[in-house]
């Protein structure tokens, strides 16, 4: 048997790979602009009835029925509902001229598989997450809040399980806590950009993964214990960009042995994240500890083309006096924020904001 080059194989590999992604995503698209056409239909059908709102439940009932007999599951009333939503909640992603040209084919489906090729960008298509995607996506009322989801969920490869858990710990209400109008505004038109520390950081971090219960006792091994176990959840809510480097990394001096219990590296910002657990009130203890730390790394362990080291305490409850007096008026690279062990109330998050 012949010994096939690698070259050879890489290139047949990397074209069926290709092949096959260029085949979901024109299913995927044209399943999406199907859906998107039978809201149109559907919302144009009921604004010529007469009792619109009697009319169109009447009608989506036999529409549904008529569907499922053709076609089989997939045309509940609740779907053909979300139909209409979607086409509701996403007409202006199309533009008119474009819809026109669209109906003179009848359909949008026609158009999107000439359209759609392996040199499309996804950015350029309409629509770029699958329709369980969507569906989550529709329950979200704030154009802003959905629009954030939708990006986030499209640059990160979110699955709909990730979507779900990401709106649930209210990602969008903290990060939009931790900045001012104009950075509300941002993440809602291109979704969370990381260019400098603040940007990573969230007003504070949910937990719930860990199953620790508020009232319960553990320690701060026992956190990070936890935290390493469920370290893929921990770097999803830490957010973009972080690779773990390691657990009580330990460097001496003078005969002294200290520990950061948590490191990681942050390849957008290009230097090291170093995480201090606490399970009670921060003290200034904490933050000068912190400050060592950064100190070390910055010194001793990056490079000069990285950037300033940041130094995050994780801390059970924040003392913001003592975080104003402890760390210098124009301090970039440390700070102190809460863990939360359960889901967060929106509802109390959303009124902070504004």
């Amino acid at each position: 048997m012949h010994q096939l080059s690698s070259t050879l194989f890489k290139s047949i590999k990397h074209l069926i790979e290709n092949a096959k992604n260029s085949i979901v995503r024109n299913i995927n698209t044209t399943m999406l602009l199907t859906y998107f056409e039978i809201g149109r239909i559907i919302v144009e059908d009921e604004q010529n009835g007469r009792d619109r709102a009697e009319y169109a439940k009447e009608i989506l009932k036999t529409l549904s029925k008529q569907l499922t007999k053709e076609f089989g599951r997939g045309y509940s009333i609740s779907n053909l509902e979300y139909f209409r939503k979607f086409y509701l909640t996403f007409q202006d992603r199309i533009p008119q001229s474009m819809t026109g040209e669209f109906r003179k084919s009848q359909s949008l489906i026609g158009i999107s598989s000439e359209n759609l090729n392996d040199e499309t960008p996804s950015r350029n298509l309409p629509f770029t997450l699958s329709w369980t995607h969507y569906i989550q996506l529709l329950k979200i009322e704030n154009e802003d809040e959905r629009n954030f989801y939708e990006i986030e969920a499209s640059q990160n490869n979110w699955s709909v399980r990730e979507l779900t858990r990401q709106y649930n710990s209210a990602i969008y209400e903290r990060l939009a806590l931790s900045r001012d109008k104009e950075g509300v505004k941002q993440l809602a038109q291109k979704g969370q950009i990381i260019e400098k520390p603040t940007d990573v950081l969230k007003s504070h971090y949910i937990l719930e993964f860990l199953d620790l219960k508020e009232d319960s006792r553990y320690s701060e091994s026992d956190l990070e214990t936890e935290i390493i176990n469920k370290l893929e959840h921990f770097m999803l809510e830490l957010g973009k960009g972080f690779l773990f480097e390691g657990r009580q990394r330990q460097f001496t001096f003078d005969g002294d042995s200290f520990f950061v219990d948590l490191v990681f590296y942050n390849r957008l910002l290009k230097c090291f994240v170093l995480l201090d657990l606490k399970i009670g009130k921060l003290t200034h203890q904490d933050i000068g500890q912190m400050q060592m730390y950064v100190n070390y790394y910055d010194r001793k362990i990056r490079t000069k083309d990285e950037n300033p080291t940041i130094g995050i305490i994780l801390c059970k409850e924040e003392n913001k006096t003592v975080i104003e007096f402890t760390l210098p008026e124009n301090n970039k690279t440390i700070f102190a924020k809460e863990y939360k062990a359960i889901l967060p109330s929106k509802e109390e998050l959303k009124k902070q904001i504004g």
